[in-house]
């Protein structure tokens, strides 16, 4: 069982990626790994968006700004 952290969760996304791609499992199970790895999907990129919301609150002065990774690579 996947850990329910995001690391888990990329992790066991791999896993089906790569018994996916093997091309070994029977049409059924296939379908299911994908459904599973689109949940898992889903459910990570809401762990992205909330980790970017709370970055976009910290700032220096306690006001809201917009976090924009460009912005930091720029300088």
């Amino acid at each position: 069982m996947a850990k329910d952290n995001f690391e888990g969760k990329l992790e066991k996304l791999e896993t089906i990626v790569k018994e996916l791609e093997s091309g070994d499992l029977p049409l059924d199970e296939a379908v299911k790994k994908y459904e599973e790895g689109i949940r898992l999907s889903k459910e990570a990129q809401g762990m992205l968006k909330d980790a970017e919301n709370v970055l976009n609150k910290m700032t220096k002065n306690d006001e809201e700004e917009p976090f924009d990774v460009k912005d930091e690579e720029a300088n």
